[in-house]
């Protein structure tokens, strides 16, 4: 038995009896913490972390059995041991019911004490180690779960299964992560594989998108605020930092984050920790980070738009997600994938892709990768009255062979936004949402392309 599961709490207000019981305990390798009151008592429950406690039932500042209760509720799996009066057996029997370990009267000999402490201590060291050994049973079964559903179901290509390795590999570890590739590669799919394939899959996973949030607003989301901190901070709120704690926290489109705010991303990694918008507090952070970006960080780095520093901080491990045009082997059993997810959504009994569906896939450049097969497997699924998909129930681009394997990747581009908008009557949010940007980068890309749109 370690020193710190011999550490023994007594709380009783008689001088000369913690004195003796202190003398006792210590001659007998045990660590002794004493306290006069129930208030203090629980203070030091809360800083000292006893593994067995010694509780008197009269008290100058409190009834025994409402501090029993109390520790109970808060530390339910220390023991508590009741020292009693021979005139207060009722309660003694009273605390036995609200889980007491035992109780022993006064006076008692030293060995029947010794004794009680240590059946106690052996109990609480045996749930503690059968509590050890469920979590660890939970963990590896939950390995062994995930090891079938990483990746690889529905990404076939080489590239693909490389990465999914590389998940299985790394996800346990606590390094840092930066996912690269085009918009709509699958950049968040693969974030969440590696906290789900992590020994943190049992907390939180947040994301945010870190070019559609306003940069003062982003600060706020980020790292929280505290009340009085700006004009409409009428509460305390936590920062997705805080709200993370043990989990992962994806930022999104990082390539898009202010200077300013990469400074104090910086300052976070580095200290591990984090302050409210307004506060003086401090409060220590156990955050995965994960960020992701279409953004050719290299180049922003040159034009002195992305720190370094915090490159290299993010940077720990590297994915780069291949564009579906250059792994078109994964287009079947994503198919599948998304048709049986849309057949569940919109309650219908799609089986398949007809033959020449799947060649005209082959044939399409898919310029919003594998977000852009995704809309148009839903949009098909949905406007489907037969067994499988055919050629008509694609996009007009996406089922002409044309002219397609000749044009460049920025005019397929300017082609589809401009079909998404027409799909759309114009709307710009629903459109940003079909190519799975947000409404400032679909009004540059326009801007970029020529393509007339009213700003909403």
């Amino acid at each position: 038995m370690t020193t710190e599961n011999r550490r023994i709490l007594i709380i009783d207000d008689e001088r000369p009896i913690l004195l003796t019981l202190e003398a006792l305990l210590g001659r007998h390798g045990y660590d002794v913490e004493t306290s006069g009151t129930a208030s203090q008592g629980l203070k030091l429950l809360k800083t000292k972390s006893p593994a067995l406690v010694l509780l008197d039932l009269q008290l100058p500042d409190a009834e025994g059995l409402q501090t029993l209760d109390e520790i109970k509720a808060e530390f339910p799996g220390t023991p508590v041991i009741i020292l009693t009066a021979h005139d207060s057996l009722h309660n003694a029997i009273e605390s036995i019911k609200r889980g007491a370990f035992h109780f022993i009267s006064k006076p008692y000999a030293p060995e029947e004490l010794l004794s009680l402490v240590e059946k106690a201590l052996e109990k609480e060291s045996l749930l503690r180690e059968t509590e050890e050994l469920r979590q660890k049973t939970q963990q590896l079964e939950r390995r062994l779960e995930r090891v079938e559903t990483r990746l690889t179901p529905v990404f076939k290509s080489k590239a693909m299964q490389e990465i999914d390795e590389l998940i299985g590999a790394m996800a346990p570890s606590e390094a840092n992560v930066l996912i690269t590739g085009e918009s709509g590669t699958g950049k968040e799919l693969v974030a969440r594989s590696i906290h789900g394939h992590s020994d943190r899959t049992a907390k939180p996973y947040l994301a945010i998108n870190c070019a559609a949030v306003p940069e003062a607003l982003l600060e706020s989301e980020l790292f929280g605020y505290a009340r009085g901190a700006h004009s409409t901070a009428t509460a305390d709120k936590p920062g997705l930092f805080e709200l993370a704690s043990g989990g992962t926290l994806l930022l999104d489109e990082v390539g898009d984050m202010s200077l300013t705010l990469q400074a104090k991303l910086l300052r976070v990694l580095e200290d591990s920790e984090t302050r409210r918008l307004g506060d003086t507090r401090t409060v220590r952070t156990d955050v995965r980070l994960i960020a992701s970006t279409n953004k050719d960080l290299a180049r922003l780095i040159r034009e002195e738009k992305f720190r370094s520093d915090l490159f290299y901080r993010l940077n720990v491990v590297s994915i780069t997600l291949p564009p579906l045009r250059e792994r078109k082997e994964d287009i079947p059993a994503l198919v599948e994938h998304f048709i049986r997810k849309y057949n569940a959504h919109a309650h219908k009994t799609v089986a398949d892709a007809a033959p020449e569906v799947l060649a005209s896939f082959q044939t399409y450049t898919w310029p919003g990768n594998v977000r852009e097969l995704e809309n148009v497997i839903e949009r098909a699924v949905i406007l489907n009255s037969k067994s499988r998909i055919m050629l008509e129930d694609l996009p007009p681009l996406v089922k002409v062979p044309q002219a397609g394997g000749n044009l460049s990747l920025e005019e397929m581009e300017r082609r589809h936004i401009v079909q998404v908008l027409q799909d759309t009557k114009g709307n710009v949010k629903a459109a940003a949402g079909v190519l799975g940007i947000d409404r400032k980068t679909l009004y540059r890309k326009a801007a970029e392309y020529g393509i007339d749109i009213v700003r909403e």
